[in-house]
């Protein structure tokens, strides 16, 4: 099996959480705290990417998500291509900025 731009995956978890009280605050803390030590960093501000190196990979990182969801607030899970993620284009302050590093992947026979 090759590694292509078009098996290698992106899964992107983007979450609008309430932080209105205290607890809900550590229930927000505790989400990206779980998300971040399963591989995920931060994309943007409640956006976090992580790279997979195929589908079955990806469903195992979705399903660890899913198994910690918050009972309140709105969380999205996108799964995209490597090809597609580079393909994306990203500004701050109408520059144009370089992309996260796609991390190396290491083959074993």
């Amino acid at each position: 099996m090759y590694l292509t731009q078009y098996r290698i995956l992106w899964v992107l978890v983007f979450f609008d959480l309430p932080v209105v009280s205290k607890k809900e605050r550590k229930i927000a803390a505790r989400f990206r705290k779980d998300i971040m030590s399963d591989g995920f960093t931060m994309f943007q501000f409640s956006i976090y990417v992580r790279h997979c190196a195929s589908r079955e990979n990806a469903d195992v990182h979705i399903k660890r998500v899913k198994n910690i969801l918050p009972e309140k607030g709105h969380v999205g899970i996108l799964t995209i291509t490597d090809k597609q993620f580079e393909m994306m284009e990203i500004f701050y302050a109408q520059k144009e900025v370089s992309k996260p590093d796609t991390p190396q992947q290491l083959e074993l026979f």
